[in-house]
């Protein structure tokens, strides 16, 4: 289905053209006519499928149509500082000739002027959370007017524990309004907690369909832990891809990544929450610009980012999460393009790649790397959590969660 059978407006189908936006996605061909309708959503769509257009098409076709006002009339709350960035970013481009001001409001930058933004003639925000219903208590605006409701990433942002924030937020709303939840994974706890403010929600899943086109090749090197940063060392200099999007678990061992990569003359930098602002916008643009080969990142600093045509994702670590493996993973194969997920398996994570096979329902092929083969001779994790028995357990009780049927609203 192409976009110009979708009903919206000619000035939004000459954006989008500009855009080069010919063939709507999955998503967009459900989402787009249920929104349109007026209808509740909650959609489950992975990243990179087109989830942004997918609920910012129906707010700009649906307020263009109606007279110009200076209230807020749809609100759009993201986890992070980065993905509002990037929504706004492309609520604009979608918008242009259309008359609509949109707002983003989000931590770590001055308040007052967002203040003065809010204050003036506003029609859409971007949100974050916690700056928004800071903005909310100190009465820079207020939402009476409201009309449609987004949760971008609602996965992620429960994970965050945006929980009492979002709460505390929907006090503001007027009875009568659209909410749209797009989530890439959907489990109980966020049925549970998004049942209240959805009224007769439509729901969409697309994730299983998209998980069966995906063209990404993941591959498991088991390496020793010490021997992880030379073994990435290897794999940049010696793989076909120019650049990679590398996680890790936490803040410092990005820090102590990125800097034994620029030892070995790798050109590196990283992305987490103790860095600034403007840092952490200045490593993105370089990466986005090809000046970076590696970008090392935690799961929450990554989380929103948009970058076309990432090659490959490579794992430095296992994460906790196995949402977050998915996330993570979904950074590449996007758009029909081909990528290349890796992980590196050190003995002591053996679990977690159980656990994880378990919840996808598959083997994931490892393999060991000429010349960084893992020492055999070192005793296996004695850890009663990493028993084998204790792995079969977490196993059975994933697969089980999995299969269960999930409730309706």
């Amino acid at each position: 289905m192409t976009f110009n059978q979708l009903p919206l407006n000619p000035k939004l189908l000459k954006n989008l053209s500009a855009l080069g936006y010919q063939q709507a996605s999955e998503i967009q061909q459900q989402a787009i006519p249920l929104a349109l309708a007026g209808h509740d959503l909650m959609a489950c769509a992975p990243t990179g499928t087109g989830k942004t257009a997918a609920f910012c098409l129906p707010i700009l076709q649906a307020l263009s149509q109606q007279e110009r006002t200076h209230h807020i009339q749809a609100l759009i709350i993201t986890p992070t500082r980065e993905l509002a960035q990037q929504v706004h970013q492309n609520l604009e481009n979608y918008a242009k000739g259309c008359e609509l001001n949109c707002a983003l409001v989000y931590g770590g930058v001055s308040i007052e002027k967002q203040q003065l933004a809010l204050k003036q003639a506003c029609n859409i925000v971007v949100a974050t959370p916690g700056r928004m219903l800071d903005h909310l208590k100190r009465g820079s605006c207020d939402l009476k007017h409201l009309q449609h409701l987004v949760l971008d990433e609602a996965d992620r942002m429960l994970d965050l524990g945006f929980k009492d924030e979002l709460r505390a937020l929907f006090k503001y709303l007027p009875q009568q309004h659209q909410t749209m939840l797009f989530s890439a994974t959907l489990d109980e706890s966020i049925y549970r907690f998004a049942k209240p403010w959805l009224n007769q929600a439509k729901q969409l899943d697309i994730a299983k369909a998209h998980s069966k086109v995906v063209k990404i090749e993941e591959r498991v090197y088991n390496v020793d832990q010490d021997k992880k940063a030379a073994l990435l060392c290897q794999l940049a200099k010696k793989a076909s891809w120019q650049q990679a999007l590398v996680f890790c678990r936490t803040k410092q061992g990005v820090d102590k990544l990125v800097k034994q990569l620029i030892q070995n003359d790798i050109s590196a930098a990283a992305l987490h929450g103790d860095l600034s602002q403007a840092a952490r916008e200045q490593n993105l643009v370089k990466f986005k610009a090809s000046e970076i080969r590696l970008l090392v990142a935690t799961d929450v600093a990554a989380r929103g980012i948009d970058i076309a045509n990432m090659p490959c994702v490579i794992n430095l670590e296992l994460p906790y999460k196995n949402e977050d493996y998915i996330h993570r993973i979904g950074r590449t194969g996007r758009a029909g393009q081909s990528g290349v997920a890796i992980t590196l398996l050190c003995v002591d994570d053996e679990h977690l790649l159980h656990d994880l096979e378990a919840q996808l329902d598959r083997r994931l092929p490892q393999q060991w790397y000429p010349g960084f083969e893992p020492d055999l001779s070192q005793p296996a994790p004695s850890n009663k959590r990493n028993s084998r028995s204790a792995q079969k357990k977490k196993a059975r009780k994933r697969a089980l969660r999995a299969n269960s049927k999930k409730p309706t609203i």
